[in-house]
């Protein structure tokens, strides 16, 4: 498929997607890439309508454009509040002196960890945006058809071919192929996440060989040259998070932005310490102590957890504390501008103006 199929399907000038972030989305950030072309995306893990709602509105405040929505689709094994005792657990004890270093009592257990999919699926069908994104697995046949019943394109995400065939079959409009050396969480579900760690130029050419929607290249790619390799081995567009994160127009933090830029190509981990499920990132303080203890408590629980001092970590300016999620291309992400960053992805898009 070509990237013009891609650029058509959403209404955009250039096949540049921002990934979603959970928990460090912007406005700011998406409606700028939106606006220079791309298609900015927003990531909605823990919203509940309302605020679902409310950030839609503030992104058209903010931009005419297009952009996606992303949800987690839920895998039917996330834990609830009942399942586990977060009051006096070793997950709790194991991040105990976390919370007294920031002057925070020990968390009281929410009625819920997250809300019902179900109601963010109908907030977000009710916006209408260019695209639905989905994580963790395959969407059901009516959230396809509800969806393209209001013109929004479905985008699927997979890290393996197995998967990419899987959510094609499923009949989302676009496939992103993300690769284990991008940030954040492994969107893995047909296999354990550990069993399904294949790079970005590796699985790129294969899932393109093995469904006829447009593929999505995430995982690595922070530069010219990361683009132009995508599109080499077949990709219609790409999908970049961390180097945007980097920039100031993201809602990361002071501290999470600097780590981002010392960050060495070989100094990423995937863990489970932050939120139950495996993720690349950092291996700061938090991560090496949870670690150390021993005691994950199972998602969404574990995510909840440490949540509570992550945010005020965050307020504090203490980046050894937060969830510091990064790709193993995090060292060349060198811009503090989302427009630069975006220069110089464009740089690298076969026949674009100024591409290399």
């Amino acid at each position: 498929m070509s990237a013009r199929a891609l650029q058509e399907l959403w209404g955009i000038e250039h096949p540049v997607v921002l990934a979603p972030f959970g928990g460090v989305s912007s406005v700011g950030l998406t409606a700028a890439v939106t606006d220079l072309g791309g298609l900015g995306s927003y990531g909605l893990y823990g919203y509940g309508p309302d605020r679902i709602r409310d950030t839609v509105d503030a992104l058209r405040a903010a931009t005419s454009g297009p952009f996606a929505l992303n949800l987690w689709l839920p895998t039917g094994d996330e834990v609830t509040p009942a399942d586990v005792d977060l009051s006096c657990s070793s997950s709790t004890t194991a991040v105990a002196p976390l919370f007294a270093e920031l002057g925070l009592d020990r968390p009281q257990p929410p009625e819920r960890f997250l809300p019902p999919f179900d109601d963010q699926l109908d907030a977000v069908l009710e916006a209408r945006p260019a695209a639905l994104s989905l994580v963790f697995g395959v969407p059901a046949p009516d959230v396809v058809e509800r969806a393209h019943a209001r013109g929004i394109a479905v985008v699927g995400t997979a890290t393996t071919v197995t998967e990419a065939v899987a959510i094609a079959d499923g009949g989302v409009d676009v496939v992103v192929a993300t690769g284990a050396d991008g940030a954040g969480h492994r969107v893995s579900f047909l296999r354990p996440a550990e069993d399904s760690l294949v790079g970005t130029f590796a699985l790129v050419p294969q899932v393109v060989d093995a469904v006829d929607v447009p593929v999505v290249a995430a995982g690595g790619i922070a530069d010219r040259r990361g683009v132009a390799a995508a599109f080499a081995l077949g990709a219609s567009g790409v999908q970049v998070g961390t180097a945007f994160l980097a920039t100031r127009q993201s809602a990361a933090t002071d501290a999470y932005r600097a780590a981002i830029r010392s960050a060495g190509a070989d100094d990423t981990v995937l863990t489970r310490a932050m939120s139950g499920r495996l993720a690349r990132g950092l291996p700061n303080r938090a991560v090496r102590t949870v670690e150390a203890a021993g005691a994950i408590a199972p998602f969404p629980a574990q995510n909840w957890l440490t949540g509570q001092f992550r945010t005020e970590a965050g307020r504090q300016g203490i980046g050894d504390l937060q969830s510091l999620w990064m790709g193993q291309a995090a060292g060349l992400s060198h811009e503090d501008d989302a427009a630069a960053v975006f220069a110089e992805l464009l740089a690298g898009v076969p026949g674009a103006s100024g591409s290399v």
